[in-house]
């Protein structure tokens, strides 16, 4: 159970780091100019990235919790 803490906080620390990185960015990859917009949708493509694993998490801690009782 500690290891899947772990992952989880690992998990947090890389979205957030994403998060400030798409924040701060002036041009992407492609050499688009980040506009506020821009920068919105990709902020939920990412929470939308981070939803999906949290639900990942919560299914695989449900197993745990009902492979240990």
């Amino acid at each position: 159970m500690k290891i899947w803490w772990e992952i989880n906080i690992t998990w947090l620390v890389l979205f957030v780091a994403g998060a400030i990185y798409l924040l701060n960015r002036r041009i992407d990859g492609a050499g688009a100019i980040q506009t506020p917009t821009v920068r919105m949708v990709s902020l939920a493509i990412l929470g939308g990235c981070f939803i999906f694993v949290c639900l990942c998490q919560l299914l695989v801690l449900f197993f745990i919790k009902r492979k240990s009782k």
